[in-house]
């Protein structure tokens, strides 16, 4: 027997809704608050307060606006983010360095295997942040993540010392020697490796998602300083990579490496002592009530899934009555029929909001898609950019010569100097045209910022053509490791390129996957966008892969750089993008951003 509401059923579902968050307002009242009519106890639904809703404090208590929260306690948690950054850049910046170096990996071996490493660290936190969301909840997770995180840096650390004391002669990252690491030493240094990836699942998804957890949405002016906050978290974020590339590379490449894994082990035990300190001061996701949000969304697709074949009307008043824009209705119609009532699925049915929720998922996906391209590019920054600028005159002042890791400080350079123009300049100046908090959508800036990796990687294309044909010039194309008498300096173009693009589409990312996630899943909004870089690095590895096969080791990727093709690589990487732009366009143009059912 199907059962479906009537319009008084669900008008009658929605002013009990409404007498059930002025109870909650009620029972919020904190104690020694002013009695009935008080500012302080109005829910925040509903209007104003000092109470900020679904937030507690870290004694469980219903959290205050004025003592907890906003830029007091997101400036803990950049500081955080600024030394887990510094930490894994110090890892992956100069990864191919070492691979190729100490361990003697081949070139195209080494990009696979930092690509792999890459992506399971983007790919991982798809796992932290549901046990997040579902269990821990963001602070127990950060704190949990951060432990294992600096455990797998002291090993890698450890890791160093063993290989460095049996491959001594393997120092000089300039030159390509035979390595004679024993199995158990580089079976150490890959387990510390991924150890590293598996503490990073757990602390990037939730780090940022706390960060954000501390300014509320439903006050204008905290809305406003929220989107602010991604702006200024990035910046916070490449200002610690700048300091990684200048001062860690350095190390690495001319002092030693323990020394230089050894250094962020010690930053994050520091990191971690600060997030405690600001304890007092965080608000927290009120989670004593309600089921797991992946139950109930999973509850919707089996309900869909049980009733896609029944014919039954599909509550045509029920959006109506929560006021749901009707497209929203009509996008995945077959959602809708989880709200048919059954016999059988009374106890556990699926309500508007549910179906809602779910399809906002729904509606990540084909973004998620068309940006993996993007991705792709954005894996190439620590791989064979680095590779290039190896082979080129690196000497700067008298004599001192850069490393070639280094050179990656000019993409966060790019950012460090077009955030604040584009936070304190832009956005202001495009709020006022649009009425928008953030200026323009995020799409819209996810979108620009891909364009822009189609001119970095047309101008690496170009510069890598020029390089080979002055190593033509000069006859060094079958002399392994020559120095091609070509500034370094050609490179920055191409870093400030994508270092513009990142600003604008790793930011747009993060906003985007926060905003558009059900409010109990932000962690997983936060995962789903580094999942995205994370997919982009394993799919480079197997581009990579597939092209030696097609072209043979000693064609686009020799380990003589002289020899190889790179240009054909980064023209094949600009024409995918360029695909990708014209795909990604074409689903922000249909992209239903996802609106609150009360």
């Amino acid at each position: 027997m199907i059962v479906v509401r009537t319009r008084a059923e669900t008008s009658r579902a929605v002013a009990k809704k409404s007498r059930i968050l002025s109870a909650e307002a009620t029972q919020m009242d904190p104690p020694g608050s002013s009695g009935a009519g008080s500012p302080e106890k109005e829910h925040p639904l509903l209007g104003g307060g000092d109470i900020v809703g679904g937030a507690v404090d870290s004694k469980g208590r219903p959290a205050r606006r004025s003592c907890s929260g906003g830029w007091r306690s997101a400036s803990f948690i950049i500081g955080v983010e600024v030394a887990e950054r510094f930490a894994y850049y110090g890892i992956s910046a100069n990864l191919i360095s070492y691979l190729t170096g100490p361990l003697g990996e081949s070139t195209a071996t080494a990009a696979e295997n930092v690509n792999a490493w890459s992506g399971a660290a983007y790919l991982l936190p798809l796992v932290g942040a549901f046990v997040a969301d579902s269990y821990l909840g963001r602070y127990r997770t950060i704190i949990i993540a951060s432990l294992l995180y600096i455990l797998g840096l002291a090993l890698l650390t450890l890791s160093a010392v063993l290989i460095s004391l049996g491959t001594s002669e393997c120092q000089n990252t300039t030159k390509i020697t035979s390595c004679s690491s024993s199995k158990l030493d580089v079976i150490l240094f890959f387990f510390s490796l991924y150890m590293v990836a598996i503490g990073q699942a757990g602390h990037k998804p939730c780090v940022q998602a706390f960060g954000a957890d501390q300014f509320d949405k439903q006050d204008p002016v905290e809305s406003k300083a929220k989107s602010s906050f991604f702006n200024w978290w990035y910046f916070g974020l490449c200002a610690g990579v700048v300091v990684t590339l200048v001062v860690l590379v350095y190390i690495q490449d001319n002092l030693n490496w323990s020394l230089g894994f050894g250094i962020p082990c010690i930053i994050m035990v520091v990191a971690l002592v600060i997030f405690l300190m600001g304890t007092r001061t965080y608000r927290f996701s009120d989670r004593s009530n309600g089921s797991s949000p992946f139950v109930r969304f999973g509850r919707v697709y089996v309900a869909a899934a049980k009733n896609w074949w029944k014919n039954a009307p599909l509550l045509p008043n029920e959006e109506e009555a929560l006021k749901l824009p009707p497209e929203n209705y009509k996008q995945f119609k077959f959602l809708n029929k989880a709200l048919i009532i059954t016999d059988d699925s009374k106890e556990n049915q699926p309500n508007v909001d549910d179906v809602e929720e779910a399809k906002s998922i729904l509606r990540l996906v084909p973004i998620w898609l068309t940006c993996l391209l993007f991705a792709i590019v954005f894996a190439q920054t620590s791989t064979f950019f680095t590779k290039q600028g190896a082979t080129m005159d690196r000497t700067i002042v008298s004599g001192f010569e850069i490393p070639a890791a280094t050179l990656q400080v000019f993409i966060g350079l790019t950012i460090v100097i077009t955030i604040p123009i584009y936070d304190r300049v832009f956005v202001p100046f495009a709020r006022s045209l649009t009425n928008k908090p953030s200026g323009i959508t995020t799409l819209q800036r996810i979108g620009t910022g891909m364009f822009f990796s189609i001119l970095a990687m047309v101008t690496a294309a170009l510069v890598e053509t020029k390089r080979l044909e002055v190593a033509q010039e000069y006859g060094l194309v079958d002399v392994p490791n020559a120095t091609v008498p070509m500034s370094v300096w050609w490179l920055v173009p191409q870093y400030a390129l994508f270092g513009f693009a990142e600003a604008l589409t790793m930011v747009g990312l993060q906003e985007f996957f926060y905003d558009q996630v059900p409010s109990e899943l932000k962690s997983l909004g936060m995962s789903l966008y580094l999942s995205v870089i994370g997919v982009g690095s394993i799919l480079s590895s197997i581009l990579i892969s597939i092209i030696e096969v097609a072209t043979g080791t000693d064609d686009w990727f020799s380990n003589n750089l002289n020899k190889a093709h790179l240009n054909y690589f980064y023209w094949l990487l600009a024409g995918l993008v360029t695909v990708g732009l014209a795909l990604f366009s074409c689903c922000a143009m249909g992209y239903i951003y996802r609106q609150r059912a009360t």
